[in-house]
């Protein structure tokens, strides 16, 4: 199941990866330049704009205010249109055109048409000169002449498609006449203009979807990394993690942190599961082990008595008396599975006041009565009283004296101590009770395990006396579960030839009660 499940994050893996290079251009990457770029193209275009805008504005200005220029001059005269015809007129009309080399730039430039009109709006000659091709093709572009005339602003116009910018004046006797400059040097150049910026803006794009594509190249390799890292994981690599950059960004640093994290925790989480289940599996084949035993115990009388071998009555009293015993031991088996399933499950207990030195002398008298030989030292001076279930310490202190009538010699002493810690001056503190044997004690590594299901320190199966059970290994896993679950710790401290203590850590209750 686990390989499949492995070929099957391999292929989706590889999916992905396929799926990210034949589609590039929907990659992070690719988004971030292609907002850069169109980001700089819209200010490349506003620029673009303004400046075109600013350079017409300024050329266009340079020739209005010549057109105007020549218009005022003329207007300024009063000349008629027979006062311009002589040739006095003419002449001061040159003076009032150019009196000085100051004024040189008022006459119209030779790219200027200049046109007289009648009232008819007909071309008509100037100056004694007959209107020509390109005069009457001004004449023609120009809707209304007098509206012109009256206008204080030159407007557009076109001859033959070239722009042209035209003003317009009367004379002393009416006489309108139009001036019309050619613009077509400015939008030259603002073609020009607009050339230069689309090649320099060309550039700069460019140049900006390059940087852009190397920089998120390099800001984004710890993203990167992340996919690599979790490709690997979904391979099965649990202690890959993801490196640290060198110059991270603090969003993506925060990421990094925040998923190696995360992975440690699934490893953790992993490791925890896979040792739970080999402990189930642990626990399944010893408990299927200790049942085994007695049914197979019951089962072998019961064939003995089928087949008649069992005539005497001795004989079948004895066999009836191991049945009998067999069938207790399995009882309290279950009776001990079922506890041990329950504290798993963290129930609910009946919490009331206990006095831990009550239900000490209580198992010590027990214990001088099952092994009288045995010297056993209680010391619970006053009253030890902790907020707990009763019946759960009951069987806590039982189990723990158990284990020392079924694991050391009948003669060895035992010594039970309680004492009362004080907290921190508020009522609270923790009270303990320490339970020491002067038996063979244990080994290291059989301390360590002191507290697994189904464990017997040397693997015997029989305690001091012989010929009984020693116990089915469950007594000390239930001490640490009924004191796990009151809020307390168990300790064990051993050595081979030093005997056993173990302390039993527990809160204390606010307030203490006589015994």
């Amino acid at each position: 199941m686990r390989a499949r499940s492995r070929t099957r994050w391999r292929l989706v893996t590889g999916r992905i990866r396929r799926r990210h290079q034949h589609r590039g251009i929907h990659s992070l990457r690719a988004k971030l330049t292609l907002v850069n770029v169109a980001l700089l193209a819209l200010g490349i275009v506003a620029a673009t704009a303004v400046s075109l805008m600013g350079m017409r504005h300024y050329l266009l200005d340079r020739v209005d205010t010549e057109l105007v220029g020549s218009r005022n001059a003329l207007k300024r005269t009063g000349f008629t249109q027979k006062q311009i015809e002589s040739l006095s007129a003419i002449g001061a009309l040159r003076d009032q055109f150019a009196p000085g080399t100051s004024d040189a730039d008022s006459l119209p430039r030779p790219e200027t048409i200049l046109v007289a009109l009648d009232h008819e709006g007909e071309p008509i000659g100037f100056a004694g000169i007959a209107p020509i091709e390109r005069q009457h093709r001004l004449a023609d572009a120009v809707d209304d002449p007098a509206a012109l005339a009256d206008s204080p602003v030159p407007v557009d116009v076109s001859l033959d498609s070239e722009p042209y910018r035209a003003v317009g004046t009367r004379l002393g006797d009416g006489t309108v006449v139009l001036m019309a400059t050619h613009t077509g040097a400015v939008h030259s150049s603002m073609k020009k203009a607009l050339r230069l910026d689309v090649a320099f803006g060309t550039l700069l794009l460019g140049l900006l979807a390059l940087l852009t594509m190397l920089g998120t190249k390099h800001r984004l390799r710890p993203l990167e990394d992340m996919v690599e890292t979790a490709s690997a994981i979904a391979e099965g690599d649990l202690t890959r993690r993801v490196p640290a950059g060198r110059d991270p960004v603090t969003e993506i640093e925060q990421l990094r942190v925040a998923l190696n994290s995360m992975l440690h925790q699934v490893e953790s989480a992993f490791e925890t599961r896979e040792h739970s289940a080999a402990q189930l599996r642990r626990f399944v084949a010893d408990a299927s082990h200790e049942l085994r035993t007695p049914l197979s115990a019951i089962r072998g009388y019961l064939q003995l008595y089928d087949k008649g071998m069992l005539r005497e009555t001795a004989d079948r009293t004895r066999a009836l008396a191991r049945m009998n015993a067999e069938a207790d031991r399995m009882g309290r088996l279950v009776e001990e599975l079922l506890t041990l399933a329950r504290l798993d499950q963290q129930p609910q207990l009946q919490v009331c006041a206990v006095d831990l030195s009550r239900l000490v002398r209580d198992a010590a008298d027990d214990l001088r009565a099952q092994q009288p030989q045995r010297r056993v030292a209680v010391q619970a001076d006053g009253a030890m009283v902790v907020q707990g279930d009763e019946s759960g310490l009951r069987q806590v202190i039982g189990n723990l004296l158990a284990n020392i009538r079924a694991h050391t010699p009948a003669d060895a002493p035992v010594r039970v101590e309680l004492e009362r810690e004080d907290g921190d001056g508020r009522g609270c503190g923790r009270v303990r009770l320490r339970v020491a044997d002067e038996g063979p004690g244990m080994d290291r590594e059989d301390a360590d395990r002191i507290f697994d299901r189904f464990f017997r320190a040397g693997g015997g199966s029989s305690d001091a006396d012989g010929g009984q059970p020693a116990g089915s290994g469950l007594g000390m896993a239930i001490v640490q579960a009924v004191v796990a679950s009151h809020g307390g710790a168990v300790t064990v401290q051993t050595a081979p030839g030093e005997g056993l203590t173990v302390t039993v850590a527990l809160p204390a209750a606010a307030r203490t009660v006589a015994s």
